[in-house]
């Protein structure tokens, strides 16, 4: 499922196309806005999304494999809500 499919999904319990088109956005920049100002995004029922901050390590350049040092960075984590069931 992408984006396009959510906003289908939506559009059938919204009058037109457009609405569904702007809440999805709007649903979307509202988690990016949270992740961006470092909180914890809950959804009940459907999971949490949250920033976590990997350390610096050490590398391998897969094609010369020498060693190379890899910068600490921030990368987004989700983990499902209990009540989430994916078959």
């Amino acid at each position: 499922m992408n984006r396009k499919d959510i906003i289908e999904a939506v559009a059938e319990v919204l009058d037109t196309k457009q609405e569904a088109i702007r809440a999805v956005d709007k649903t979307f920049e509202a988690i990016r806005y949270g992740l961006a100002q470092d909180r914890k995004v809950l959804i009940s029922s459907f999971g949490t999304f949250r920033v976590r901050n990997r350390r610096p390590r050490q590398g391998r350049n897969p094609r010369t494999g020498e060693r190379v040092s890899v910068p600490s960075r921030a990368g987004i984590r989700f983990k499902a809500s209990r009540s989430l069931v994916c078959r």
